[in-house]
């Protein structure tokens, strides 16, 4: 019917992915994480600076592609997302944005990356050769993804995120260090005048008399002139308690030793927890990193996280290999084959 038209003419919008779409996913990835919670909290800050710095540095031999910078990158989206995804390029590896992929017997075949770019990001397509995908904590039922450790400690990240987000609401919207002062029964004007006289009288004695007296007309009570405090009592809760078991939890998922972040830690203690998130942590992470590698550039590619951050007792090696040319000494004066004695101890170099 007129004035209008019979058929509405089919409004289309681009779904692509654009300048605003990147800028969003951008926000949204430094603000909140790909997968959990508690990105925010400086716990896990520190223990995904410790991921960074541990893996940018590693010894890397076979390939000129995996540089400090891309490491880095690399550590921080495993650690945030639990993968991460670079395409190969003559000039060094390009870091993906977001990504989809399709696969053959639960293996990666092509990929279809998002690459951010400061004019706005492009999508490409690329198979599963010309990309490296990193990635760790892979569920049986979906081997071609990774999970983050915070989505798989969720319950401990949301705790964390919870106690954090109340301790801030309480430190921003709860009267700390008021309190209520009895004072006598007077016009409304007058208890506004001293109510407003009590501000600014920091350090000093304030003294107003009481005319509150009893019914027969005895003295003043005594808790007359008791203040009461509106400051919340958080001890009462157990907010630190739960607090540092929930920060506790968080850098053991992290493969950081609790200790490490404990005021009265000691330099032994500070050496064994680097150590353990060298060796349990980022060892094996770098492994896979290397097994990927060398699957892709053809050839083989070895990281080392040991040797760059010393995560070993420099005494003890020290010590233990003054023992081994010592015992090697005596096994050729002796006439003992070194390398059937180092095969007794299950040594192999």
């Amino acid at each position: 019917m007129w004035p209008f038209k019979k058929k509405q003419p089919v409004e289309t919008r681009s779904a692509a992915v654009g300048y605003t779409a990147d800028i969003i996913a951008a926000r949204e990835s430094y603000l909140s994480g790909h997968r959990g919670v508690a990105e925010l909290t400086a716990t896990v800050q520190t223990c995904i600076t410790l991921w960074e710095g541990g893996l940018s540095i590693a010894d890397v031999d076979g390939t000129d592609l995996l540089d400090v910078r891309s490491l880095a990158i690399a550590a921080r989206s495993l650690a945030v997302r639990g993968e991460a995804l670079f395409l190969i390029r003559d000039d060094g590896l390009v870091p993906c944005s977001d990504w989809d992929l399709s696969t053959i017997n639960s293996k990666p075949k092509a990929y279809r990356v998002s690459i951010s770019e400061a004019g706005g990001g492009r999508t490409q397509t690329a198979l599963a050769g010309e990309v490296l995908h990193f990635r760790i904590g892979s569920d049986p039922a979906a081997p071609y993804f990774g999970q983050a450790p915070l989505r798989r400690s969720s319950l401990t990240a949301n705790l964390l995120e919870v106690i954090e987000g109340a301790l801030r609401e309480v430190y921003e919207f709860a009267p700390l260090g008021s309190q209520v002062l009895p004072l006598p029964e007077s016009r409304e004007t007058t208890m506004e005048a001293l109510a407003r006289s009590f501000r600014g009288q920091r350090g000093r004695v304030l003294m107003r008399e009481s005319v509150h007296v009893q019914a027969a007309g005895g003295p003043a009570p005594a808790t007359d002139w008791k203040t009461q405090s509106l400051t919340p009592d958080l001890q009462a809760s157990m907010t630190t308690q739960n607090l540092s078991a929930a920060r506790d939890s968080i850098c053991g998922v992290f493969g950081v030793l609790p200790g490490l972040l404990n005021p009265a830690t000691t330099g032994p203690l500070v050496r064994e927890a680097q150590r353990h998130l060298a060796q349990w942590q980022l060892q094996p992470i770098v492994a896979l990193i290397g097994e990927e590698a060398t699957m892709k550039l053809g050839t083989t590619v070895t990281l080392d996280v040991l040797r760059p951050t010393q995560s070993y007792d420099a005494g003890g090696r020290a010590r233990a290999f003054t023992a081994v040319i010592q015992a090697l000494a005596v096994a050729k004066e002796t006439g003992v084959d070194p390398e059937q004695a180092l095969k007794l101890v299950d040594w192999q170099e």
